[in-house]
């Protein structure tokens, strides 16, 4: 079962942007922002909080809560 960490992609979707743009921003390559979108890899804290940046939303808007025991943490 394939466990979602992140929602760039989701969040790129709510921005009307890409995952091609983001890439650019970045300086990055697409097929590295690709598995970032389709959780295959993850990026780096550093590079969640750079997108976070580019995307005016804060690092927990990017990252998957993890839900144990009623209590809500993040997932890094």
């Amino acid at each position: 079962m394939k466990k979602d960490i992140n929602r760039i992609k989701a969040v790129l979707a709510e921005q009307n942007q890409t995952g091609k743009w983001l890439a650019e921003q970045l300086g990055k390559d697409r097929s590295t922002v690709s598995k970032w979108c389709s959780n295959t890899i993850q990026p780096s804290l550093e590079t969640i909080d750079q997108i976070a940046e580019l995307l005016h939303v804060n690092r927990q808007t990017l990252l998957m809560p993890s839900f144990h025991k009623d209590k809500v943490t993040i997932q890094q």
